[in-house]
């Protein structure tokens, strides 16, 4: 049992080596898109922190999604003590699909590549984020969450004292405790972009139909807490599915891994070598792919080899 556990563990441990080593090499190729994306969830934190001072309180907008999930439900029955549901679902979402992209690490069966898979989610994250700055700072709407109603101490900031208070955004309490940030809805925004990502790279069909199930029902949780209206849930799920649709179709395609775990040509440059390399193995009949092209003989419907064929030519002459 010892030696079985061993050899185990001896094997995991190449796998993650091996595994390891090929994403650093895809690291080294795309880190720039790595980091420009991670810069950017800096920038959309430091946008919604900067709409907080310009949020103004007043009278909670009416919503038929409150009038449909008012609070006082007992299944729905959030408030203020309550709000933390929503909150779970989202890192129980965010939490998995984390661990997902780093399954092929210690799980043998592999379909994706960790560094590709996240250069598209933060092409998608990027995009819809881009989006929603836009919409929040053009009409910004009065907070129906708790704290960001009139009489709150955080329904509107005072004045920055210096820049570097408004650059390290009063992290993570800036970030909770925001107001103004409406149209549409942040959590929704990764929740609907991991979906649509493990609903076209995941294996798993029951996992799918979980989790969006998870969504429908994160939709619900964050209208009946008050952190949204209802809008910017509803906005969040036709922009976020429609920008993750078109972003999907510009970006190259990523290599299957389905039938092993070479490494397919990253760069344009070696795939473009890789292309001639192989156009001039088919033009000179040097892959060993290809099928043979020595000309045959048809007889009767059967095609002959050229060992064949004098055999063939004697018999129809009687020979």
């Amino acid at each position: 049992m010892t030696i079985y556990i061993g050899r185990e563990a001896s094997k995991l441990w190449k796998r993650v080596c091996a595994e390891t080593s090929t994403e650093i090499q895809l690291l080294a190729e795309n880190w720039k898109y790595i980091l420009t994306g991670l810069i950017f969830q800096y920038i959309h934190g430091l946008a919604a922190r900067g709409v907080h001072y310009i949020h103004r309180p007043g009278p909670v907008l009416q919503d038929a999604g409150f009038f449909l999930l008012p609070v006082s439900i007992n299944l729905l029955e959030l408030g203020q003590e309550r709000a933390y549901l929503s909150e779970t679902v989202f890192t129980f979402m965010f939490v998995s699909f984390v661990l997902w992209t780093l399954h092929p690490f210690i799980v043998k069966s592999k379909k994706i590549y960790t560094v590709l898979i996240w250069c598209r989610v933060l092409a998608f994250l990027v995009a819809c984020q881009i989006l929603r700055v836009f919409t929040f700072y053009s009409t910004q709407l009065p907070g129906p969450n708790y704290h960001c109603r009139e009489g709150s101490k955080l329904a509107t900031l005072p004045r920055p004292d210096n820049v570097l208070e408004v650059l390290l955004i009063n992290f993570p309490k800036g970030v909770l405790y925001g107001c103004g940030d409406l149209i549409f809805s942040s959590h929704m925004i990764f929740s609907l972009v991991f979906i649509r990502t493990y609903h076209k790279y995941g294996t798993r069909r029951w996992i799918k139909l979980f989790y969006w199930m998870l969504a429908v029902i994160q939709s619900l949780l964050i209208i009946a807490a008050r952190k949204h209206y209802s809008v910017d849930v509803v906005v969040a799920w036709y922009t976020v599915n429609l920008v993750v649709f078109f972003v999907d179709k510009k970006l190259p395609e990523l290599p299957d891994r389905s039938g092993g775990s070479v490494l397919l040509p990253l760069s344009s440059k070696d795939k473009d070598s890789w292309t001639k390399e192989e156009t001039h193995k088919l033009l000179n009949g040097n892959s060993a792919e290809l099928a043979d092209w020595r000309p045959r003989n048809q007889i009767n419907g059967k095609i002959m080899e050229d060992a064949n064929t004098v055999h063939a030519d004697a018999t129809m002459n009687g020979a």
